[in-house]
């Protein structure tokens, strides 16, 4: 799906490899970690700027603390722990909220090149 709609909006080739990749460690997160949960796609128009906003939310039991979460190196699922901060390296712009027992919403944003 994401795939689709960067194609459709005419992202390069690796401006597109990378949200994708993005977005499937986001998701496996919140399948993994969340124990499931959903993803809202819209695309963006800001200051003459075309983009793609994706938000992954869970229910799961959150992030104690999300500055270790983001460090690599850090896991907790016997990985090798480079997913969210390889997420936040991949897009132009990442936001994470997560409240213990509440779980998590991770928003990411890429902007087309002009």
């Amino acid at each position: 799906m994401v795939h689709d709609w960067a194609t459709r909006m005419q992202f390069s080739t690796v401006e597109r490899t990378k949200f994708v990749t993005a977005a499937s460690e986001l998701g496996r997160n919140a399948l993994v970690h969340g124990g499931g949960g959903v993803m809202v796609i819209a695309e963006l128009q800001r200051d003459g700027r075309t983009g793609l906003r994706l938000e992954f939310q869970d229910q799961g039991p959150g992030i104690p603390d999300i500055e270790r979460a983001m460090t690599d190196g850090f896991t907790t699922a016997k990985s090798m722990g480079l997913g969210l901060g390889g997420a936040r390296r991949l897009a132009n712009e990442f936001i994470i909220e997560s409240q213990a027992g509440q779980g998590t919403k991770v928003t990411i944003i890429q902007w087309k090149r002009r």
